[in-house]
């Protein structure tokens, strides 16, 4: 039996919802949705066993298509992607992954911290004060490099409060999320190597989670606090 892997059909489905993003034409094709979200979902779950091979998932979400449109100034009804996040085992392990399929060559996987509370947050900082050596030994790894490129994501403009914003490591410190992004074209995602690609990837990010985890874990002495 052929290993699922993600197909044209997924990308052809979303253009064409793109252009009908309304309740009657989704109603009209949500036999054919369906087919597809169950397809997609088993190549999501193949991902998921290869990452527990090597890492401890404890919880795999797949997100609805229904936007949620309430607060927002959008109100198309229908999301126009794939997503998936992939929780790793708390609260030894931290840190998770996410897959995002979207047609227009819009496709990518993330990892890292997305929103970190404001207590893992002040815990960061607190040791990127005090020592960023090991941090910056793991990120700019040439091989580590040559797969997750730099950091993204948002970032105060000056030092946090109670940081010296002449700090050597301010770079780091005043980030507020701590993520990496790894884009693909809509040719890679429908690959037979895809997903091999894809946990290969988040196999390469475990040096900086084995890090983050052991600092989430213990106090600014090294003490365990779980």
């Amino acid at each position: 039996m052929a290993t699922p892997k993600f197909n044209k059909n997924i990308f052809d489905f979303f253009k064409q919802l793109e252009n009908n993003n309304n309740r009657d034409w989704f109603n009209e094709h949500k036999t054919e949705f369906k087919t597809i979200e169950t397809e997609v979902k088993q190549t999501y779950n193949v991902l998921l066993e290869k990452l527990n091979k090597h890492d401890q998932i404890e919880k795999f979400k797949m997100f609805r298509i229904y936007r949620d449109v309430r607060f927002s100034k959008n109100k198309l009804p229908y999301k126009t992607h794939f997503g998936g996040s992939f929780g790793r085992k708390k609260p030894e392990l931290r840190g998770g992954y996410y897959l995002h399929i979207q047609p227009n060559n819009e496709s990518f996987i993330a990892t890292g911290f997305w929103e970190p509370n404001k207590e893992d947050l002040l815990r960061i900082r607190r040791e990127f004060e005090q020592d960023d050596q090991d941090i910056r030994n793991i990120i700019n790894n040439k091989k580590f490099k040559s797969v997750w490129g730099e950091f993204v994501g948002d970032e105060l403009k000056t030092a946090p409060r109670d940081f010296d914003k002449n700090h050597p490591a301010i770079d780091l410190i005043k980030k507020k999320q701590y993520i990496f992004i790894k884009k693909y074209t809509d040719k890679e995602v429908i690959s037979d190597v895809f997903i091999d690609d894809v946990n290969a990837s988040f196999k390469a990010i475990r040096p900086f989670f084995d890090y983050m985890s052991d600092v989430l874990t213990t106090n600014l002495n090294g003490e365990s606090i779980i």
